[in-house]
């Protein structure tokens, strides 16, 4: 029987969180010294002169810490967020970093956010640019190529990447 993971070394954990809760969250978490990672942008008022910053993927947090640092935040602390649970573990959902990486690069590129998976194509590695070394699935959009990368089959994001700068990937070296 394979021994159960304990999780003492820190990793990413995804959560859910009310609407709107992710900006106060974040503020809460940089308090704690807790690292984290929820894309946001700022938006401009239509007609007044301010700024706000909402949230690319909504209702959603990812922040590293080992299982204990996490539980606590959310049961002593008073952290508003629900871990996401693996089914097949019936444990909190643990991102691996690489896919972790991959999705802040891509989102830190202005991409397009999607829950729902667009298409399946190729496995490819960008090879050139500020996306070097990403690896996702090509997809083509309206005469546009693009690269998806997802985590944990869950969430997708896409950004736009001349199609010299890809090559395929092999499938065993790939995840």
């Amino acid at each position: 029987m394979a021994a159960l993971k304990t999780y003492t070394e820190p990793c990413w954990f995804a959560a859910r969180t009310r609407y709107g809760q992710e900006v106060g969250i974040r503020d809460r978490l940089e308090q704690e010294g807790i690292e984290h990672f929820i894309p946001t942008v700022r938006v401009r008022k239509s007609r007044g002169k301010g700024q706000w910053e909402r949230p690319v993927v909504t209702n959603l947090v990812f922040l590293k810490a080992t299982k204990a640092e996490a539980c606590a935040l959310a049961n002593e602390k008073g952290l508003p967020v629900r871990y996401i649970i693996d089914c097949a573990t019936r444990t909190l959902l643990v991102v691996p970093d690489k896919q972790m990486e991959d999705f802040k690069r891509v989102l830190d590129q202005n991409a397009e956010v999607s829950t729902e998976p667009l298409a399946l194509g190729d496995r490819v590695k960008v090879t050139r640019g500020p996306l070097k070394g990403v690896e996702g699935h090509i997809v083509e959009f309206q005469g546009r190529i693009y690269v998806v990368v997802s985590l944990l089959d869950c969430f997708f994001a896409k950004a736009h990447v001349p199609r010299g700068w890809l090559e395929r990937c092999n499938k065993e070296t790939s995840k």
